[in-house]
């Protein structure tokens, strides 16, 4: 349960003058009056909440007062001041609306007097000239006619006087407008101020509109006229005027036709004026007013702008009587002709802002319409007009069919409300004719129905109908809907489309059914229909897939029935499910039934308060089993049901505290982010719950402590005891549990969980106020090897983790720290600073930290003056003076210390420049400079800022620091601005390379000195580098510096030029961070008071830095300065070539921009929009020398742009977005002069810089009306003769078709989810609809050539692939202006490109073009268009492109059918009739390879149809009879003679194979079982007397490798079909077919010389029965069993470079391995010892890291066939020691790197035999368990199993080996070679999830159980002592070494620090177990 964040209500306060006082005093004194007294106690109090509440008082006071409780005088006073004190509030303040409340109910003899008051007020108010005051009298006259009855009385009264000042207020308000441009701030706010305006006088007219009426019909001369009509024609000028914001026009729109019809005298009228206003008629009404004429002259002159319609329409709409039915004919032929207007415009209106009030408009159109339909006297014209089969209808619903999926998600709102109100409408007219049988309602829902399910729009508007008709009228459409809709719920994208339609589906049938006659019965239907299809999908599918209807749909099930769960359980838990514990793919029984009882629990359904709940609910085994499930959402399901409570003080049951301490331990090293997150999260709540449930516990001990301390406590308070006792022991546990889960070499995944969970338990136990009890502290529980392992966790690679050990540890007192020892304190801050110059990128990260940590402690100060600092700096500390002084504050301490380190990094960062201007590589190599500057921001981010109190330091400090990002960025820019930055050190001896490089550096032109950028150098050779270190002090830099640097202790160091790059881009983007965290987060100072260095807290951030530098420069201009930084941030980004470089550059700039776009001065506000100007004008004459990059996307060039646009203001127009975009189009767009290299350099950044804007989400829906311009641009683009140009134009145009059809969901390019109908397309683009036709035709026009020259069209690709994203819908019309149908000509006629990939293309854009009724006769005409035999002329190319068509055509009306389950027997024999026509194309008498092959292709389509129909007729039966033909008479089954590559042989061969295995396939499928064999033989066989078996037979033999290869393929998915489907009929057939096979099988295999033909016969002959491989012959001799074993391992080590070899061979040695050792034949077995250890090796070596993942997943899936057998039988088969390694193979695999190796190699416990107890723990027998669970039951298995085989001696000496490792300690000394530390990028260890300690903490577990239990003699002592001895050395070495490290070892040498300690721990726990049997005392010894 979360408990929301209370919202802190701000009412304000009263506050009276002396006066008033005075008057009230006066009252009180001479009399007592309640009254007086409550409103002196009211104004005397200082919290507003105290006086509201006296309010609320004084409202109840005055509405029981009666006429002779009111002494008048003293009252009237107090009503005066009670009107003072509402006058003197904020409008929207509470205690405006209680004083409101209060006069209302005031008597009514006082109510004359107190509406005088408030006139007199409201006289004075509006009297005031201020113009800061007009707001404040704006929002009093609207809030007098809110709820305010006396306030209405005022302003009533006061009308005419109101009506004036507003009318003057509106007039200033748009004079203000037009001085205001640019200034957004201020303009934003006028528009407020102004929609104010406009909505106070639109109600104050809407309730004088009578009195307004009246006055104007007696006296049209009166001032109301002339008020009435200036405030018309404002509102005019107001929506004509474009500068003022959409929704302040619309609301003018509104006011317009309110004021017209308040002043017009006739309703009939009206329509008229209205029209005319509208349509811009020049046939005027003869009687149109002339005072209309005069307001609205400008809508009358010339016609309107179609936004100025749009608004005005929505006006007519919200301010007409449509339902009064005054307006008459003229009125509905009005109402006709807005939706026209309305549907015209929006083809018009393409910006999203237009788009959303279209939308509304459409919809308050059919609510007029739907008043106007109430109306008794309405005609049968307009019922018939807006009859559901009526044009008006019909536009809307095609308005809905294009919007439905509209962006944004107001337009698709809209949409739905338009659909339900034209289902009300058509209702209306159709009388009293039954809804469910109307053809209109009964074609939508079918037409619905026909839609495909990934279109959202379907949902929304069925669920409609649902709410319309009820769910019984959808399920008889269709029954299958609730399965089907539950299918498209496992997609994240339609999950809460279909749960919102499934929820009003289920919702509504159950109403319908409890009302029906058998309500009785209703349960067990709605259960079937409902719940048992969502309970099959969320046990059978895979879990990551049901996420969204276990969060969707569930939830909502329960909710509407929660009997539901009754039903769930008992389903689950049925005996035909029990067993279901879940397969590798899917959750199982179990996991859905943890699923159901968590939402349940969540609910609050279910209650486990009582301790025997659990086990009445269901047993706790299956928790326990579900806790360590192999499937993580099995597990957090589990977990979530203990921790998740619909109640947050629930208490935490003893069954519960233990289920955790079950869960945790086995859990915390998941690899999966997901889970982690989960975990935390869970956990998170349960230790809330743990709080407040303990305080509860906690008030229930109290009473009895206050009572005698004789008297007995109640049970009650001793059961609380006892469980605060439990919470903390159990807290205790966890905290320890957690602490030594930082183990050296815990895995990232532990780290995390355990630092996450600390992070939570400080922060949710800390001691807040209120806090009556608290369970513990995290200070209780820490010990120092504790604290040290939180701080090694800095050290950690992922940052991640740094983050979550440095919030822990900087909440932890010094004390506790251990920081208080100077010498640590010390030790940390000099390896801090030591980090910071590290090469290693992540080291420095590692220094911000700890220095982040240092800068809070106390001693620090010392620490640092003691640090060693270089001569160059001088930087000195006085701290002495510091501690003497009086004791500082936190505060104090944290800011000092922040500022002197920032001041030490900031000094040898100083002296580290110039180092760098005199050699970069050398810097590079030794100290790069990016780790002082992350360091220094890193500081900056420990306090804040703007509350500083050393500000003269400060200002000094950053003044030095902004001079030292200019200095630095100067050193580094010129590798990161360089033509190629990414290698500038020559790394080659050649004299010609270093010249060639010479030219590279010349054109650099850098700012430093640096002798690689005046010199290129060589490197010398071994001879030279003696000489070197002599030259190294020479003043000649030229020529003393080599690849191996020298470093100031004087030792070489590498140099790569990946390190100065890093160096150099880093460095630049640590710059860019610094100055964006200045910009951001300094104070202003207005007026710099150089007297006394202060600083003045102002509101925009960026002031200091621009006066510090204006001080520091001399300048006397803020704005220069703020150019001089814009300058420096354009420089980098324009000029840049590194991305890491401007990247971060960019995100520096958008703060500075955002902060100027939002700062007050005008001048700093104008500045983007200059540099816009300035950067669209450099692009614009940009030419090859310019310095802006034309190649790499235009490097920073679009970042710069883009930081400018998006951070203009979201409520602006837009300005510079559309200035942009303007400038960008018209560049893009290619022109004649852009033919060249040098003219097409802007068309480049302009098409680069459209591609980044049309990217940016910041943009959102303003960027789409610029995608048609985009998209001709890009197409256009593509047809330039320049590269550069046509590159950039490809990935603008991916970035469009991103855009426009949203990111791919899919894996399927294809796919619909990515696409969108053609009318929906052409509609939101209607500009690229003649754009595309004509460049289509275009297109066609050159393919058509009878030259038989090669015409490729550059556009040809891109359009293609535009319109093959488009595809018909079911609902679109036939009589569209954007119909499709003139595109599809032209798309054919592209079919006969020279080019194959165009004529595919062309193939799949035809199909979204073509209806869905004339699919079929389409292919049927192309198929008859293709030329005879005979023909003279035949062009393949043609024949080609036609057949293509004809194929996909093809394939999509059978996959429509399919889905729709139609039936084809018609359609089949139609096709197959044109197709036997021109059959010769797949005959020998065809030349063409290609286009047989493509014709063989439909005939396979055909095929798998035929296969599908159990019907047989004589057409059936001859196209089986000519498919034989074609299959006998080709060059397979003729001559085989040999080919000549030509172009289509193998697409040939391939496809004929396909046909003769579809034939094939027909004895092998599950539809040919209701067939009788003579019809399956007629199929099969037909007249050409050829047996199945002999065509198989002969394509495995075939000579052509694609033929052998695809004939595999197919029967090795025959074989795993059969697996899968477990059809026994099916695999019958299968293996009888492959039995006739078998000879040829084992033939092939011997002489099959391709190892992919070869692998793939291996796998045939695993899935065969190992007794049908022999006998075994071979050229007449049989190979034994030995020999056949031999050989697959000759070829398993000849095939190491095939992974699939690798598999098969492993596989099928295994398989004959477990039957020859089952078979017990004790002389073979001798023969093939030999074999049987290659066989072990290729085992072991095959779960190895360095093998690839699929050969260990064959490893563990061999494991899991021998184990029961051979590994875990009571007999041993191997020797101890083989056995022994072939289970170390299975611990190597439970602890792989891949998940999916690791829940394989689970498996093997299911396969475990039951004999063995080792598997069961308190009667829970475990199968389905996690790599965690299944590594500690394993290791139990197997000392179970070496007491079974009595071995245990010799067993425990091997485990023991086992924990202590390979001696690998030789190579651990420390290493100072160059060569060690060469790597800049360190990758670390290779398994990331292996931890080495919990596998040696665990075997230890195992093996100290096993020498207890089995009281084990150690017979083999030798051993034992050997295994002492080899200890015992190894201890030494590590010993030696840990104590050879630097200090703070776990920083400086992280990895061999982490080595050393881990092989530290498994000695030690080699020498607790060797000390069972009295050894081992000399391995501890050594710690």
């Amino acid at each position: 349960m979360v408990l929301k964040k209370k919202k802190v209500l701000e009412v304000g306060r009263i506050v009276l003058d002396q006066h008033q006082l005075e008057r009230l005093q006066c009252i009180v004194s001479v009399e007592k009056n309640d009254l007086a007294n409550l409103l002196l106690e009211c104004a005397q109090l200082t919290e507003g909440i105290q006086q509201l509440c006296l309010l609320k008082k004084i409202g109840c006071m005055l509405r029981k007062l009666g006429g002779d409780d009111v002494h008048h005088s003293q009252s009237s006073t107090c009503m005066e001041i009670l009107v003072r004190i509402y006058w003197g509030l904020e409008s929207r303040s509470p205690l405006k609306r209680a004083t409101a409340s209060a006069l209302n109910g005031i008597p009514e003899n006082l109510k004359e007097e107190v509406v005088s008051c408030l006139i007199s007020c409201l006289k004075k108010e509006m009297l005031i000239v201020d113009k800061s005051h007009i707001r404040k009298v704006i929002d009093s006259i609207a809030a007098c006619m809110e709820n305010f009855s006396l306030g209405e009385m005022c302003t009533q009264y006061l009308y005419l006087e109101v009506l004036q000042f507003l009318h003057m207020t509106l007039v200033d308000f748009k004079l203000q407008n037009m001085n205001l441009g640019g200034q957004h701030i201020l303009q934003n706010k006028l528009m407020h101020d102004l929609l104010a305006a406009l909505k106070a006088t639109m109600v104050l007219v809407q309730k004088v509109q009578e009195k307004i009426h009246d006055v104007l019909c007696r006296n049209t001369e009166s001032s109301l006229w002339e008020t009435m009509c200036g405030l018309l024609t404002c509102v005019i000028e107001i929506l004509l005027d474009g500068d003022f914001l959409q929704t302040v026009q619309s609301t003018a729109g509104m006011a317009a036709l309110l004021f017209i019809k308040t002043i017009a005298d006739c309703d009939e009228l009206l329509p008229k004026l209205v029209h005319d206003l509208l349509f811009n008629s020049n046939q005027r009404a003869h009687d149109v007013p002339e005072w209309l004429i005069q307001s609205c002259g400008q809508l009358y002159s010339t016609p309107p702008p179609d936004d100025v319609v749009l608004f005005l329409s929505q006006g007519s709409l919200a301010m007409l009587d449509w339902k009064g039915g005054k307006m008459r004919n003229s009125g509905e032929h009005l109402l006709l002709d807005i939706l026209t207007v309305l549907l015209s415009l929006n083809t018009r209106l393409k910006e999203s802002s237009m788009a959303m009030t279209v939308s509304r408009n459409l919809s308050l159109w059919t609510t007029s319409a739907l008043d106007a339909l109430h109306v008794d006297t309405c005609s049968q014209y307009l019922k018939n007009s807006l009859n559901g089969n009526s044009e008006a209808i019909q536009k809307l619903l095609e308005y809905i069919w294009t919007h439905w999926e509209h962006p944004l998600d107001g337009v698709r709102h809209q949409t739905k409300t338009i659909f339900k109100n034209i289902l009300k409408i058509h209702q209306k007219t159709i009388d009293d004719t039954c809804v469910l049988t109307d053809p209109f309602f009964l074609n939508i829902t079918h037409n619905l129905m026909s839609l495909e399910w990934h279109v959202k729009g379907k949902y929304v508007l069925l669920g409609c109908l649902v709410e319309y008709f009820g769910t019984e009228h959808i399920l008889t459409v269709d029954e299958s809907i609730p399965k089907q809709v539950l299918g498209i719920n496992l997609e994240q994208s339609l999950a809460t489309y279909a749960t919102d339609l499934l929820e009003k589906m289920f919702v509504s049938h159950k109403n319908q059914l409890i009302s029906s006659s058998e309500s009785g019965y209703w349960s067990k239907r709605w259960h079937d229909i409902w719940v048992s299809p969502f309970l099959m999908k969320l046990c059978e599918e895979k879990p990551s897939r049901t996420t969204y209807i276990i969060e969707c749909y569930l939830p909502k099930l329960l909710k509407c029935n929660p009997d539901s769960l009754t039903f769930m359980i008992k389903e689950l838990q049925s005996s035909d499910k029990a067993s279901n514990v879940g397969p590798f793919n899917n959750r199982g029984a179990l996991g859905a039934l943890m699923t159901c009882l968590r939402a349940a629990r969540a609910q609050g359904l279910l209650s486990t308060a009582e301790e025997s709940a659990w086990d009445e609910l269901i047993p706790i085994s299956l928790i326990k089993q579900a806790l360590v499930h192999k499937h993580e959402q099995v597990c957090l399901d589990a977990l979530g049901l203990i921790c998740e409570t619909h109640c947050s003080t629930e208490a935490l049951s003893q069954q519960e505290i233990a289920l955790i301490k079950y869960f945790l331990p086995y859990n915390m090293n998941s690899q999966s982010p997901a889970m982690r997150q989960q975990i935390v999260w869970l956990m998170k709540k349960l230790f809330s719950r743990l709080r407040d449930s303990s305080q509860v516990l906690y008030k229930q001990t109290q009473p009895t402590k206050q009572k005698n301390a004789l008297c007995e406590k109640s049970p009650k308070s001793q059961q609380a005891e006892i469980q605060l006792q439990q919470y903390k022991d159990f807290m205790v546990w966890i905290c320890d549990t957690l602490l030594q889960a930082l183990f050296p070499g815990a895995s990232f995944p532990r780290k995390f969980i355990a630092l996450n969970l600390l992070g939570i338990i400080a922060e949710v136990f800390e001691n807040l106020e209120g806090q009556t009890y608290r369970v513990m502290q995290m200070t209780d529980v820490l010990q120092p090897a504790n604290v040290d392992a939180l701080l090694g966790c800095l050290s950690s690679t992922f940052e991640e983790l740094k983050l979550l050990a440095y919030d822990i540890l900087k909440k932890l007192p010094p004390t506790v720290l251990g920081l208080q020892d100077s010498e640590k304190l010390q030790t940390l801050l000099q390896t801090a600073l030591d980090l910071s110059t590290s090469t290693k990128p992540y080291d420095c990260i590692t220094a911000s930290y700890l220095l982040s940590l240092l800068v809070q402690q106390e001693g620090l100060m010392p620490a640092l003056s003691a640090c060693p600092l270089k001569q160059q700096t001088g930087h000195q500390i006085d701290y002495l003076g510091k501690v003497c002084g009086k004791q500082s504050t936190d505060k104090e301490v944290l800011e000092t210390n922040v500022l002197e380190v920032i001041k030490y990094l900031l000094n040898c960062l100083s002296d580290e420049i110039r180092q760098a201007e005199r050699s970069l590589v050398h810097t590079a190599a030794s100290n790069p400079l990016y780790g002082r500057v992350h360091c220094i921001i890193g500081a900056l981010q420990q306090l804040s800022l703007k509350s500083v109190s050393k500000v003269a330091e400060w200002r000094e400090t950053v003044a030095k620091l902004i001079l030292m990002a200019f200095h630095l960025s100067a050193v580094v820019s010129p590798i990161c601005q360089s033509s190629s930055p990414e290698g500038l050190i020559p790394m080659d001896t050649d004299l010609e390379t270093a010249r060639n490089l010479q030219k590279i550096l010349n054109e650099i032109k850098p700012w430093d000195t640096n002798d690689y950028f005046t010199q290129a150098k060589l490197l010398k050779s071994e001879e030279d580098q003696e000489l070197g270190k002599n030259a190294f002090e020479d003043c000649k830099p030229s020529e003393n510096l080599s690849m191996a640097m020298m470093d100031q202790a004087g030792q070489f160091c590498q140099v790569t030029a990946q390190m100065v790059l890093v160096c150099c881009w880093r460095s630049m983007k640590e710059i860019s961070l610094l100055l964006g965290f200045l910009c951001q987060h300094l104070p202003l100072q207005s007026i710099p008071d150089l007297k006394d260095g202060l600083l003045m807290i102002h509101q925009n951030v960026l002031a200091t830095l621009l006066q510090i530098l204006t001080h520091l420069l001399n300048s006397v201009s803020s704005v220069r300065v703020v150019g001089e930084i814009g300058e420096y941030f354009k420089c980098q980004l324009l000029q840049s070539r590194h991305r890491g470089a401007f990247e971060l550059a960019y995100v520096g700039f958008g703060k500075l921009t955002e902060r100027l776009t939002s700062c007050k001065n005008s001048d700093l506000q104008k500045l983007p929009q200059r540099w816009l100007e300035e950067v669209l004008h450099e692009v614009k004459s940009s030419i090859p020398t310019s310095k802006l990059c034309a190649t790499r996307r235009s490097a920073g060039i679009p970042f710069y742009i883009q930081a400018l646009v998006s951070s203009e203001p979201r409520a602006s127009n837009m300005s510079l977005l559309k200035l942009t975009m303007k400038e960008l189009i018209s560049l893009a767009i290619p022109s004649s002069k852009c033919q060249d290299e040098t003219a097409s350099v802007p068309q480049v950044h302009s098409l680069n810089i459209l591609r980044a804007l049309f990217r940016d989400t910041k943009l959102g829906e303003n960027i789409i009306p610029y995608v048609p311009e985009g998209m001709q641009a890009a197409i256009l683009g593509f047809t330039s003769p320049v590269w550069a140009v046509r590159n950039s134009s490809t990935l603008l145009f991916s970035a469009l078709i991103t855009r426009i059809f949203g990111v791919k969901r899919g894996k399927d390019e294809h796919s619909k989810k990515n696409r969108m109908t053609g009318r929906e397309f052409f509609t939101r683009f209607p500009t690229l609809y003649p754009f595309l036709l004509k460049q289509l035709e275009t297109v066609a026009n050159t393919m058509d050539s009878d030259s038989g020259v090669l015409k490729l069209h550059p556009s040809l690709f891109l359009l293609l692939l535009v319109l093959g994203r488009l595809y018909p819908s079911p609902l679109d019309g036939t009589s569209s202006a954007l119909s499709l149908a003139p595109f599809v000509p032209f798309i054919i006629r592209c079919g006969h490109s020279p080019v194959y990939r165009s004529r595919e293309m062309a193939a799949r854009a035809l199909v979204p073009f073509v209806a869905m009724d004339q699919i079929l006769p389409m292919a049927m005409s192309l198929m008859e268009s293709l030329p005879a035999a005979t023909d003279p002329r035949i062009r393949q190319n043609h024949i080609h492109g036609i057949l293509l068509q004809a194929l996909h055509l093809l394939r999509s009306f059978f996959d429509t059918k399919q889905r729709m389950n139609s039936s084809l027997p018609k359609e089949l024999h139609d096709i197959i009739g044109c197709t036997r026509a021109k059959i010769w194309l797949a005959t020998q008498q065809n030349s063409c390879f290609l286009t047989r092959a493509t014709f063989l292709d439909i005939l396979n389509i055909l095929c798998h149809q035929l296969d599908k129909s159990k019907t047989i007729d004589p057409e059936i039966l001859n196209f089986w009879q000519t498919a034989h033909n074609i299959i006998l008479g080709s060059e397979l089954f003729t001559n085989e003679q040999r080919f000549s590559p030509v172009p289509g042989l193998i697409q040939w061969q391939r496809n004929i194979t396909k046909l003769t295995l579809s034939v094939l396939g027909i004895s092998v499928s599950p539809q040919a079982m209701s067939l009788t064999p003579d019809a399956i033989h007629k199929l099969t066989s037909g007249t050409a007397e050829v047996e199945s078996s002999l065509l198989l037979s002969h394509l495995l033999c075939s000579e052509f490798l694609e033929v052998r290869l695809l004939t595999l393929e197919t029967v090795l998915l025959w074989l795993e079909e059969m697996d899968s489907n477990q059809v026994k009929e099916t695999n019958g057939n299968v293996l009888f077919l492959l039995s006739q096979v078998e000879d040829s099988l084992k033939k092939l295999a011997m002489q099959e010389k391709h190892p992919e033909c070869l692998a793939k016969i291996l796998k045939i002959l695993c899935h065969l029965s190992i007794d049908r491989l022999f006998p075994w012959i071979v050229n007449t001799s049989v190979m034994s069993e030995a020999k056949l074993l031999k050989w697959i391992l000759s070829i398993a080590e000849t095939g190491k470079n095939s992974i699939e070899m690798q598999s098969v061979t492993l596989t099928l040695a295994s398989k004959l391995v477990n039957y020859l050792m089952l078979k017990k034949q004790e002389k073979s077995l001798d023969s093939i010892s030999q074999d049987l250890r290659q066989w072990i090796h290729l085992l072991a070596q095959s779960c190895g890291a360095e093998q690839q993942t699929e050969i260990r997943l064959t490893a563990a899936k061999v494991l899991i066939e021998i184990i029961p057998s051979l590994l875990a039988n009571k007999q041993l088969y191997f020797d101890l020691l083989n056995t022994l390694t072939l289970w170390r193979c299975i611990f190597t695999l439970l602890q792989d790197e891949e998940h999916v190796v690791r829940d394989k190699a689970t498996d093997i416990m299911q396969t475990i035999p039951p004999f063995l107890k080792a598997l069961k723990e308190d009667d829970i027998s475990f199968s389905v368990i996690n790599p965690s669970r299944a590594m500690d039951l394993g290791l139990g298995v197997l000392c179970e199993l070496l007491q079974i085989w009595n071995q245990t001696s010799l067993g425990i000496v091997t485990l023991i080996e086992w924990m202590l490792g390979e001696d690998n300690m030789e190579g651990d000394a420390t290493n100072d070679d160059v060569e060690s530390y060469d790597m800049l990028f360190d990758k670390g260890e290779f398994n990331l999830w292996a931890e080495k300690i919990i596998f040696a903490n665990l075997l230890q577990k195992h093996l100290l159980n096993l020498i207890s239990e089995s009281h084990v003699v150690p017979d083999d002592e030798p051993g034992l002592r050997r295994l002492t001895t080899m200890a015992a050395n190894q201890a030494q070495r590590v010993a030696g070494l840990l104590k050879g490290l630097p200090p703070a070892p776990e920083f400086s040498r992280t990895a061999d620090y982490t080595r050393l300690s881990i092989q530290k721990v498994r000695l030690l726990n080699v020498a607790e177990l060797l000390s069972l049997f009295g050894l081992g005392a000399v391995i501890t010894g050594h710690f």
